[in-house]
């Protein structure tokens, strides 16, 4: 049998790395889940079991706590970044990097009616994204959140759809629309203030979730792609995954109860899963870059 290594890639996954910022009295903190990834010239290794251009996965380890350290967390894609552009830049046989972050949020615990300036309450299951890919083609910054739970009781609907002889679904001209949305945005540039950006497009699309009218949930995602690009001059790109949390309607009738749309039960499988890509009317290709992104819709 002839056999050929066709491609590799190797690195650290899941470095925790959680930084406090002690400089004043009122401490801040940044929770990050960091993964990178070197791709080169490291046949090699595979081949021959020769390491002798491998840069150890136990050293990309150290260097995420080393920049925390010196560089501090002004955001995830920042600090993604500053890990990519050192491992393509400083270490010889490194090609390209990609860096992937996952931030967990904390909000600081109010004690006697105010914040405390040193204690924090884990917040929610939502987790903010961001993927850095470092190579020569230049830096792709990827932000993005998951798992951002969102429901309205009212304002959507789904009817007038195919029919075939297996249909039983009926028209629902007002129904529960919830969904666990999986969101990612390109960017346009590196040099950004991405904690603000960040905020900007998670408000647009939550308040676009509440605001529009629904007739489809794959509507609603065109609507939250097109107010993200509206909003965001800097970012090109929006992919949105979102299952589709279904509420049906309880039947109250053997109890001799009226149930206007006031009691369901939840359905967590099967789901509709709704996908789509937004860009923005002439954006330059990402390449391979969402290909090789962690958690891409």
């Amino acid at each position: 049998m002839t056999a050929r290594l066709h491609a590799h890639q190797y690195g650290k996954a899941e470095t925790r790395v959680v930084r406090i910022v002690r400089d004043t009295p009122r401490h801040e903190i940044r929770d990050l889940n960091v993964s990178t990834v070197l791709r080169g010239d490291f046949a090699a290794a595979y081949l021959d079991g020769d390491q002798s251009a491998v840069l150890p996965t136990d050293t990309q380890k150290n260097m995420s706590f080393v920049f925390a350290k010196t560089h501090g967390i002004a955001s995830p894609e920042q600090f993604a970044i500053l890990l990519g552009r050192h491992f393509v830049e400083h270490v010889e046989p490194v090609s390209g990097a990609r860096v992937d972050v996952q931030e967990y949020a904390w909000v600081r615990a109010v004690v006697d009616g105010a914040e405390h300036d040193h204690t924090w309450v884990r917040s929610g299951q939502e987790v903010r994204t961001a993927s850095v890919t470092v190579d020569d083609s230049g830096t792709t910054v990827i932000g993005g959140l998951r798992d951002l739970t969102v429901l309205k009781s009212t304002a959507s609907e789904f009817r007038g759809f195919l029919r075939d002889e297996f249909t039983t679904l009926v028209d629902a001209d007002d129904r529960v629309l919830a969904t666990s949305l999986t969101v990612q945005w390109r960017y346009a540039g590196t040099d950004l203030d991405y904690d603000a950006t960040y905020a900007v497009v998670r408000a647009v699309i939550l308040s676009t979730f509440a605001a529009e009218h629904s007739l489809a949930l794959q509507q609603t995602l065109w609507q939250m792609g097109e107010a993200v690009l509206d909003a965001v001059p800097q970012v090109v790109e929006v992919r949105i995954a979102a299952p589709n949390k279904h509420h049906f309607l309880a039947d109250l009738s053997p109890f001799g109860l009226p149930n206007p749309g006031e009691v369901f039960f939840a359905a967590d499988r099967p789901y509709g899963l709704i996908e789509a890509v937004v860009v923005r009317e002439g954006a330059p290709d990402a390449g391979d870059a969402w290909i090789r992104s962690v958690g891409a819709p």
